[in-house]
């Protein structure tokens, strides 16, 4: 499975932002798709999932800001990022699990600062 990413940037406190990620082949074994960020001096967490019947679950420093979508026919995953704060600035991962396996795509770097 392979991931490309696309999406990030800068933007100032309080904006919005959107990241997409988009998956190909072995598309047929992707179970959840989501994000994971990783700021500076951090471990990498989990900021949003959605399983492939469109369940989601959010980080609760998102929760009511992130909006996560996916849409199985582009088989492709979004972010929708508002009301973003500095502690927001990351690089984004998007992921997809197939089985018991995660595959990353490489990083798009979110700041947020004025």
């Amino acid at each position: 499975v392979q991931l490309q990413a696309s999406g990030g940037g800068l933007v100032q406190p309080g904006g919005s932002l959107g990241l997409s990620c988009a998956a190909s082949g072995g598309i047929f074994r992707i179970n959840a798709m989501g994000w994971y960020r990783q700021a500076p001096g951090k471990q990498r967490e989990l900021v949003a999932a959605v399983s492939i019947v469109g369940s989601t679950n959010y980080a609760d420093s998102v929760k009511g800001r992130f909006t996560i979508s996916r849409d199985n026919a582009r088989n492709t995953v979004y972010l929708i990022m508002d009301s973003l704060r500095p502690e927001d600035t990351a690089v984004y991962y998007c992921y997809a699990a197939v089985g018991l396996r995660n595959f990353w795509g490489r990083g798009t770097l979110v700041t947020v600062s004025s």
